[in-house]
């Protein structure tokens, strides 16, 4: 498992996928307008899902990591560093372990030579990651 999906096991969040229920008796559901019958096209209708994907529950992640913080005896500033944020979540939080992150993210080469840059980057990255994958996470922390 890759270093950013045990992050994402940790705060209980789940690969995203779009589900759609399958139609009732093997029947796809068409719709009645644009069928042959009313003069319209048929494929173009049909090529459209019968049903709209369901939504992606999100993830309280704020919550969950505010609550992992005041379990914890540390004192650690996960809001804007990596390393606090990795060590919350019970992870390897090496320089070794953060450089193999940052690889997997994709870390821009100016960075990765850097520790501070590449610490400032990941710890935005992996919020960013985590919004896109269904975390709520406050704007004001993704910028």
């Amino acid at each position: 498992m890759s270093i950013l999906g045990k992050i994402f096991e940790k705060l209980g969040i789940g690969k995203r996928r779009i589900e759609t229920p399958a139609p009732s008796g093997g029947v796809p559901h068409r719709p009645m307008f644009g069928d042959v019958q009313s003069g319209g096209s048929s494929t173009a209708q049909a090529s459209r899902p019968a049903v709209a994907p369901t939504p992606i529950s999100e993830v309280d992640v704020m919550s969950k990591l505010e609550a992992m913080a005041k379990a914890n005896d540390q004192k650690l500033n996960w809001k804007t560093s990596i390393v606090d944020l990795m060590k919350l979540l019970g992870m390897d939080s090496s320089y070794a372990e953060r450089k193999e992150l940052a690889k997997e993210l994709g870390c821009p080469a100016d960075k990765m030579d850097d520790s501070a840059q590449m610490n400032i980057w990941l710890h935005k990255e992996v919020l960013r990651q985590l919004s896109l994958n269904g975390g709520n996470v406050p704007a004001h922390m993704l910028d």
